[in-house]
């Protein structure tokens, strides 16, 4: 069973415009999610997907592997969609489970691969998994983490990018955050992109949040490994520091 893992990676992010090459420790932020994913041991190959020539250019002095896509795309799971046909016209290789790894999880371990497939190599009716890790209190209020809750077989109810669940003073609560480490099934990644972008989805800016009004399950693994995405500058520097640490 061929898998692949697919970092989107683009310099337009409205939040933080030319974050993938914004350096940590005198490497560019992608340099750490491409080379960390290669460790994984169950991934086949690892590309990147990208639309501009100042990734492509970086990837080729890197010698890194690389696809580039249509400028077009504004979610990443459509570019892994493109990116994916060429590599397998590229390569004469048929894949069957994508792993979208986001371009800003410097942070990325090698076993959080292994922890997100592990439901779909074990189960065959699984679809689609996002890993999770407990929030702590500035991620919980800020909009830019998303949030999930889930029922007790550890499967997502909802997404948000709002506080969830809500919390008084009374209750204590325990929080998950998605961590954009997303391995889908092949047939599952192409059923998705032909399904309409649904209402929630676009309310709340989250992907997953079409598979859910679809009917269709996602299962959650609690990482051991937290992260902190780099959204912003201020994001850079915290994980800088802490990269550092």
């Amino acid at each position: 069973m061929k898998i692949i893992g697919i970092i989107p990676a683009r310099m337009e992010s409205t939040r933080f415009p030319g974050k993938p090459l914004k350096k940590i420790k005198n490497k560019a932020m992608i340099d750490f999610v491409y080379e960390n994913a290669t460790k994984n041991q169950l991934l086949d190959d690892v590309y990147i997907a990208t639309c501009n020539k100042e990734i492509a250019e970086h990837c080729k002095f890197k010698d890194y592997k690389f696809v580039m896509t249509s400028i077009k795309h504004k979610r990443a799971s459509d570019r892994c969609a493109e990116a994916l046909k060429k590599i397998e016209n590229l390569k004469k290789i048929k894949y069957k489970i994508i792993v979208l790894i986001q371009g800003d999880e410097p942070m990325l371990n090698k076993n959080m691969i292994t922890e997100a497939l592990n439901p779909l190599i074990e189960n065959n009716k699984i679809q689609i998994s996002n890993l999770i890790y407990k929030l702590d209190k500035d991620e919980y209020i800020n909009k830019n983490v998303v949030k999930v809750v889930f029922d007790k077989d550890l499967y997502a109810l909802y997404f948000s990018r709002s506080p969830i669940p809500y919390s008084n003073t009374k209750n204590k609560i325990v929080a998950y955050k998605q961590i954009a480490i997303i391995p889908f099934r092949k047939n599952f990644l192409f059923k998705y992109l032909r399904m309409k972008e649904t209402n929630l989805e676009k309310i709340e800016s989250v992907d997953m949040m079409r598979v859910l009004e679809n009917g269709y399950k996602v299962k959650l693994v609690k990482t051991k490994y937290n992260t902190y995405s780099v959204d912003t500058l201020s994001d850079l520097k915290k994980v800088s520091r802490l990269i550092n640490e």
